[in-house]
């Protein structure tokens, strides 16, 4: 089984604060944890800038040229008390999402299986008119409806397992039955959306995780609850924001997933993508702020995708 890396230097040149949890450390701890023996079959290619044309089918065009007019030559524009830009992260923005989209291209086409983009900044949190949680653009919104205008898959499925609510992908998808969104997340917790009750047109799915709960729990969630909709939905392709930050070792918030997780839920969702839609999952990168821990469970992600 062929799986695509996609990545780009650009995307450590986005810089954070001193002390700023989503650092550039978090995607070089990824891509040295998918580097040796285990992931030398890994087809690895660089990801091309993603026009506005692009990005205006998820958020405003006026909202992306309005953020990318503020990246500043030099030092640190803050958007809020989370999220900020320096002058590399533009570029990093758009190599982002154009990984997302350069990822679903490959994958349509056959060449590799399905895909993981090794990106950042992350994305779900980005609303269509709104930077927010770490994000500028929602990186899986736009890979999803890029899949659907230029390949013509009409029914897109994304499954986030972030410890928090993807509540810009929501946001984005909620109103397209076409659209099926299901997230595992802990509440109550930022950005404090993410409620059963939020259910979109029948197309969203959101299945909250309380502060404590562990593999256990969420293997239940997943397995009893996420597994079967996705199945029924029959998505013509499936992407996945796969943030790690619900493993035990994280610092922003209080679930207890392991590494072991992260591979048993990637092979679950391979099950139902090669049963409805050839297979074809591209994955994204999001949370994951305990560099250990996040490298670890990339690794068993990636070795899932390859079939391992």
């Amino acid at each position: 089984m062929s799986t695509l890396l996609v990545t780009h230097a650009a995307c450590l040149a986005h810089e954070t604060p001193l002390g700023h949890p989503e650092c550039a450390d978090r995607l070089r701890a990824v891509l040295h944890a998918l580097e040796g023996e285990a992931f030398q079959f890994l087809m690895r290619e660089e990801a091309p800038r993603a026009s506005l044309d692009d990005i205006a089918r998820v958020h405003s065009r006026a909202y992306a040229e309005e953020l990318l007019s503020r990246v500043p030559q030099e030092g640190f524009v803050r958007i809020d008390a989370d999220t900020g830009m320096s002058s590399g992260s533009g570029e990093a923005a758009l190599r982002a999402a154009g990984a997302v989209i350069h990822a679903v291209d490959r994958v349509v086409t056959g060449t590799p299986h399905n895909a993981f983009c090794a990106i950042r900044p992350p994305g779900h949190h980005a609303e269509p008119d709104q930077a927010m949680g770490f994000c500028l653009f929602n990186n899986v919104a736009i890979g999803a409806l890029y899949a659907r205008a230029k390949h013509g898959l009409q029914k897109i499925a994304v499954v986030d397992f972030d410890v928090h609510h993807g509540n810009g992908t929501q946001a984005m998808f909620e109103a397209d039955a076409d659209l099926f969104y299901a997230s595992s997340h802990q509440i109550p917790l930022y950005p404090g959306t993410g409620a059963p009750s939020e259910t979109g047109v029948g197309n969203i799915l959101n299945l909250p995780l309380m502060g404590g709960a562990d593999g256990e729990d969420f293997r239940h969630v997943m397995g009893d609850l996420m597994l079967p909709a996705l199945r029924a939905f029959k998505p013509d392709m499936i992407f996945i924001s796969a943030g790690f930050d619900a493993h035990a070792d994280d610092p922003l918030a209080g679930l207890n997933l392991r590494e072991a997780d992260y591979g048993w839920t990637t092979r679950e969702i391979m099950r139902v993508a090669d049963d409805v839609c050839d297979g074809r999952i591209v994955s994204t990168l999001e949370g994951g702020y305990d560099l250990e821990a996040l490298a670890r469970s990339a690794q068993a992600h990636v070795r899932a995708l390859m079939g391992n």
